[in-house]
């Protein structure tokens, strides 16, 4: 699988594209995924560097799959985004590690800013 500088798991089909295009904007190597499920599917999870999750999501929701993702040994850095903020889950997704917790829609610049974090940590994710 080629690598993938970050992909986007996201159940609203605008939103996926549009993130994924902003991704591709900035020069990154974007894949999308309509959830959690399919992402675990496809193969890319090991090429991935970075992801941005929706908290909600139909079947395993974004925290189940971080909680997942940490059980099989990889640390990718994750951005969440909701548009149903709940401080609970942030402080939870947080304390395992994710790089952010945006609410949606999720001004570009604080993306960008949260991208620009996840991607200068150490790649831990080849678990």
């Amino acid at each position: 699988m080629p690598k993938i500088d970050v992909a986007v798991v996201e159940d609203d089909a605008s939103a996926r594209e549009a993130t994924k295009r902003l991704l591709r904007l900035l020069g990154y190597a974007a894949a999308s995924f309509a959830s959690a499920e399919d992402f675990l599917q496809s193969g890319s999870v090991r090429d991935t560097a970075c992801l941005i999750a929706d908290v909600h999501l139909p079947g395993m929701s974004g925290v189940e799959l971080q909680t997942r993702l940490l059980s099989d040994g990889h640390r990718m850095p994750i951005i969440f985004v909701t548009a149903f903020p709940e401080e609970a889950i942030r402080a939870r997704v947080l304390k395992d590690g994710a790089v952010g917790y945006l609410r949606k829609p999720v001004p570009e610049q604080s993306l960008i800013a949260c991208l620009d974090e996840a991607l200068k940590r150490p790649q831990q994710n080849r678990g």
